[in-house]
């Protein structure tokens, strides 16, 4: 993600000189902190009854009635603290997120307005496939905010039903053994806690977020009749309402398919996080949970869900990382259908670094990657011929970086270049940002598929064109 300053630091930056003016006395500096701690505890404290009496209303917060079996298979011990710390995680928290598609063919008993249509029309559950699928690990330890998309389209095994698309695993028995799936997909990582909102919820939640600013990155039209799904789009930043925003978000049309339409996930949820993740949203929160709750089923209690909520707030954005899946698409005639096959080994590397799960592969200990393994893409956003590439290019190659190649251009005019830890590789991004001396680094996928880096060239690059020696100046 975006590496930024914190507050403090840019609060320190913009303070006045205070000479001839009163200084606060440590004494007096102490009770200013001890207010501001009491009038945030106020203020979490508010929210929390706020939301428990929208919880106490008509719709519950858990909305799937779990055998005990199916309760076992999440973790059940607290994660938040009691008293005045109730609003604190105490320890890493493993958050399954599901994103429901539902039409009427995916539940027993469909709506009676549902019948008799020329289409099919989304249906208020959450019953159907798991189109959207997210693993995320809130850290207090770390103090980082980690997710993981798995490609709906994942060849996986599901208990008691055999090998298929992840998505199935909630039609065949809901958020227990999707999250069991997930769970030995990914290792055998421990899931503690579930939360599933339809694609209903999902427009008015960012309706109620107060829409979102993103770049949709090309035109976008799509028209599908029979589940009365319109899709038009014009490419460019734009503020988009929560109808505009699905649409960005269910376009797969393209040649990525399902993986770009995690491409473009990745990128509204990281505008969203910038633009509605603080604490006047917050105090919001209650309003907000009561306009989606019916669009929404989790585990979570209220007081969980105000924990983790104030943890993304107090989160520094260069402190969340967006994963995908490591794997491959499917060839043409491999399988009877098209799947994301995943790769065992990137996969065990991947939870050992990031979800902390012991790896059974041999080299267990951190090493520095050497630069002639890491696959380097540079993607140009500022519409320049290759020739402004070159300096870049030869400064990678002196560095020993071997396998670098031009990608499909990045669509979105950038200002600061972004490198992109595709591969969740943020040490590889930060060395290559240490050797250019511009840019920022994004621990994200929404680079080159199959890059390890991949550099989106924005301005600062034409503007700096590092003179590496004599034979680069003239660029």
């Amino acid at each position: 993600m975006t590496i930024q300053r914190t507050s403090a630091e840019e609060n320190h930056s913009k303070t006045p000189n205070m000479k001839g003016r009163k200084s606060i006395t440590p004494k007096s500096g102490r009770w200013l902190w001890f207010w501001v701690g009491m009038s945030g505890i106020a203020m979490v404290s508010a929210m929390a009854g706020a939301l428990l009496a929208v919880s106490l209303t008509s719709t519950p917060l858990q909305q799937a009635d779990l055998s005990p079996q199916e309760e076992a298979v999440f973790d059940s011990d607290a994660i938040a603290g009691g008293g005045l710390r109730f609003s604190e995680l105490t320890r890493p928290v493993n958050l399954l997120v599901m994103g429901m598609s539902v039409l009427p063919p995916d539940v027993q008993n469909p709506p009676e307005e549902t019948k008799n249509l020329r289409y099919l029309p989304q249906v208020n559950s959450f019953d159907g496939l798991s189109d959207v699928m997210l693993l995320v690990k809130f850290d207090p330890q770390t103090k980082k905010i980690v997710m993981l998309s798995i490609p709906r389209d994942t060849r996986t095994e599901i208990e008691g039903h055999g090998t298929r698309k992840i998505n199935a695993a909630n039609v065949e028995g809901g958020p227990a053994l999707t999250a069991k799936t997930v769970s030995n997909l990914l290792g055998g990582v421990g899931i503690d806690r579930y939360i599933r909102i339809n694609v209903l919820g999902v427009a008015k939640l960012i309706d109620a977020l107060g829409g979102v600013t993103v770049y949709v990155p090309k035109d976008m039209k799509y028209q599908d009749d029979s589940q009365h799904l319109y899709i038009n789009l014009k490419a460019g930043k734009q503020h988009l309402n929560g109808e505009q925003a699905l649409q960005l978000l269910r376009f797969r049309h393209d040649e990525l398919g399902d993986i770009g339409r995690i491409q473009r996930q990745q990128m509204v949820i990281r505008a969203l996080t910038d633009q509605s993740l603080n604490p006047a949203t917050l105090a919001q929160m209650p309003k907000i949970l009561n306009v989606v709750k019916e669009h929404i089923d989790t585990n979570l209690t209220v007081e969980e869900l105000v924990a983790l909520l104030g943890f993304g707030v107090r989160t520094n954005r260069s402190n969340m990382e967006m994963l995908m899946l490591p794997g491959r698409f499917s060839e043409k005639g491999e399988y009877d259908a098209s799947y994301w096959l995943p790769s065992k080994d990137s996969i065990a590397k991947l939870m050992a670094k990031q979800f902390g799960l012991e790896s059974n592969t041999e080299n267990t200990e951190p090493q520095v990657t050497d630069p002639s393994s890491v696959r380097v893409a540079i993607q140009d956003s500022t519409g320049s011929d290759r020739a402004a590439l070159r300096p870049l290019i030869r400064a990678l190659e002196r560095a020993g970086y071997r396998n670098v190649y031009i990608a499909k251009p990045w669509n979105e005019p950038l200002e600061v270049t972004h490198i992109v830890a595709q591969q969740g590789d943020g040490s590889s991004a930060e060395s290559i940002r240490d050797l250019l001396g511009i840019g920022e680094v994004r621990v994200e996928s929404t680079g080159s598929l199959y890059s390890d880096v991949s550099i989106q060239v924005g301005k600062d690059w034409l503007q700096h064109q590092m003179p590496l020696d004599d034979s680069t100046q003239s660029y």
